[in-house]
């Protein structure tokens, strides 16, 4: 007697590829994503191509979320070292044979132009996590050192094309991973103690340390002077000033219920400069005023805290410490952004998540969130 084996349906073989998902972090994406796409049909209906840009872009990056989501950690974890090797390889390469525009080498030419150190804004965290993961259970001081030294290099090599915003969002995102394996509070006070009093020296000395004869160390002539310009944008108002003030008299102007959707005159009388890219929340701002700005942080806060939520429960050392690093890498790029725009941080060109344009960044949300879904996946499968 011969046994009769069924082959299992369509909809048996293609289930396991729509279970598992974490539908809170769905929901927070997709209001997000929402939130994006009338912002920029607002900011950028009359600027060419950007709004329906802007939808490709983002169903470019649900593309990868969900492709990135199939692959379980372990494979994530395989291509860490790969990853981190390739990137600082193409930063070198950038070094030697970049391509200048703007005085700044950041793009190689491979058959198509890249921006190398894109990679690396995944690529960090997922060889410190990687690093850690081997070194669990036996931790030492000098485990620290070397994961500083891994993350030095690739920090070094973007500083000098020199682009601040992506060497930010590249240290930030290697810091949290040594955090959450256990950085000592006794490391960490000390870094914030002088870091808070060389702010507190550098708004004291303004007057004399932004004369145009006071050279600084390590930073660039720009960069003295995005950072003088900061502590006071009306110096040079039109000119290096002209994006903070205008950026402060946008999201000041929106009031408590903003100027409403399509009503911001800031916005659309072109004041505010980048206004579809890195000054998009201050046209959010304009139009949509405090109460629109709170629920975007409320909306932010809640991806944040369920990436951290999704990080706690992970199976894994390497699972928890690169989901906890993706999420706080979110605030990150959130911070800076808003800062920078409301005048209490340089201007550096970091994207606001969702909201900016821009197909690169979107591409890296989308690495990042399809990683922290798989994350997700992996522990509800195990308990299943």
């Amino acid at each position: 007697m011969s046994a009769v084996i069924e082959r299992p349906s369509l909809w048996l073989r293609l289930r396991p590829l729509f279970v598992g998902y974490d539908y809170w972090l769905i929901v927070a994406i997709l209001l997000l994503a929402g939130a994006g796409l009338v912002t920029m049909y607002s900011a950028g209906f009359d600027h060419g191509t950007r709004f329906v840009d802007h939808g490709r872009n983002m169903m470019l990056g649900v593309a990868v979320l969900l492709l990135v989501a199939q692959v379980p950690p372990q494979r994530l974890m395989m291509l860490a070292v790969p990853v981190y090797t390739v990137g600082v390889a193409l930063l070198v390469a950038t070094a030697v044979f970049g391509i200048t525009k703007k005085g700044a080498t950041r793009w190689l030419d491979v058959g198509i132009v890249v921006q190398p150190s894109e990679i690396l804004k995944i690529g960090m965290p997922l060889m410190m996590a990687w690093w850690f993961q081997k070194r669990e259970g036996q931790l030492r001081a000098l485990d620290f050192a070397v994961g500083g030294l891994i993350l030095a290099i690739p920090v070094g090599l973007v500083m000098k094309q020199p682009d601040l915003g992506t060497a930010i969002l590249i240290l930030s995102g290697g810091l949290y991973v040594m955090f959450f394996a256990g950085l000592s509070w006794k490391l960490i006070l000390p870094v914030l103690l002088v870091g808070a009093a060389a702010v507190t020296a550098l708004v004291l000395s303004e007057d004399a340390i932004c004369q145009p004869d006071v050279v600084w160390p390590v930073l660039r002539e720009y960069q003295k002077h995005r950072v003088c310009t900061l502590l006071d944008p009306t110096q040079d108002p039109l000119g290096k000033g002209f994006h903070i003030i205008q950026g402060m008299i946008a999201i000041g102007s929106g009031g408590i219920h903003g100027k409403g959707f399509m009503n911001g005159t800031q916005t659309h009388l072109e004041f505010i400069p980048e206004r579809t890219t890195d000054f998009i929340f201050a046209a959010f701002s304009e139009e949509f005023g405090l109460a629109g700005v709170a629920g975007l942080l409320v909306g932010f806060t809640f991806l944040l805290f369920r990436g951290l939520m999704i990080a706690a429960e992970a199976p894994t050392m390497f699972a928890r410490l690169l989901a906890g690093a993706l999420s706080l890498s979110i605030f990150t790029y959130c911070f800076v952004n808003m800062g920078m725009v409301s005048g209490i941080l340089p201007v550096v060109g970091v994207p606001l998540p969702f909201i900016s344009y821009g197909g690169t960044a979107m591409v890296t949300m989308g690495l990042g969130l399809g990683m922290l879904m798989s994350i997700a996946k992996s522990r509800r499968l195990m308990q299943s």
